[in-house]
């Protein structure tokens, strides 16, 4: 395979090497943020100038976001012949449930799918020490059952693995995880306010079955997720059919 790799905890990160060496014997190209940018979702630096730089033959940084590097990969490095498929990760710590909408991980991984390539973000959904050698193996074999299959369509996978051995896999719907919500009110050495949001503690997981955070963090199973592009809530527009707007007349549309 000719692969891409990337991800949000920056080029030097282990589990972005540990799926470089799970990728012995196959065309491993690298271009990743040159350093840590999670929770960063879907950004792209439209209003400056980015920076990259060969680290090592192949594996390239850019100082910019997940998205970014992916971007840049693709449109500039691999410009001339893309790769067959892009790999995000390996992510220190889960992206699970509602955790897609702000990782960038998994927007690394988006990116590729909008641009046209079966694309797949895996976290690792452990504390640390981390120990990434069974999720860089799914990802991979994973990866080689993309490209074997060759999808008429780009496919966008979310894959969390437990912490230990991979006893198996389940295909899971998102779950739901619920973070504090406070803003915490600090006092700067001058004197100023400052304030971090999120609270603390740890994320909650709401009991779903057939979610991926019942997978993972119940089960011990690894979960993988396809997530779709079309953002579109089709479920709504018969509800929405009842709204009325003064002085405008709604036009017919194909929904």
């Amino acid at each position: 395979m000719r692969v891409l790799l990337s991800n949000d905890d920056g080029v030097h990160a282990a589990g972005l090497r540990a799926l470089a060496d799970a990728l012995e014997g196959d065309e491993v190209w690298v271009c990743a943020p040159d350093g840590e940018q999670s929770a960063t979702s879907h950004a792209i630096s439209l209003h400056r100038p980015l920076r990259l730089h060969e680290e090592a033959p192949r594996w390239y940084a850019v100082d910019g976001t997940p998205t970014d590097a992916v971007y840049v990969g693709m449109n500039l490095v691999l410009k001339d012949r893309w790769p067959d498929v892009v790999i995000s990760g390996v992510n220190h710590g889960p992206n699970l449930g509602n955790d897609v909408h702000y990782s960038g991980t998994v927007a690394a991984a988006m990116e590729a799918a909008l641009l046209g390539v079966p694309a797949i973000a895996v976290s690792l959904a452990a504390p640390p020490p981390h120990d990434f050698t069974q999720a860089a193996r799914l990802a991979v074999e994973l990866a080689r059952a993309l490209v074997a299959v060759r999808p008429s369509r780009p496919v966008l996978l979310n894959v969390n693995v437990p912490p230990g051995r991979v006893r198996g896999w389940r295909l899971a719907r998102l779950g739901k995880r619920t973070y504090g919500n406070e803003v915490v009110t600090k006092i700067d050495p001058r004197g100023r306010r400052y304030y971090w949001i999120g609270g603390e503690g740890g994320a909650v997981n709401q009991d779903i079955p057939g979610s991926d955070c019942n997978a993972v963090m119940e089960e011990g199973l690894a979960s993988v997720t396809p997530l779709q592009l079309d953002a579109t809530d089709g479920g709504a527009f018969e509800e929405l059919a009842a709204l009325r707007l003064p002085g405008l007349t709604r036009e017919p549309g194909p929904c």
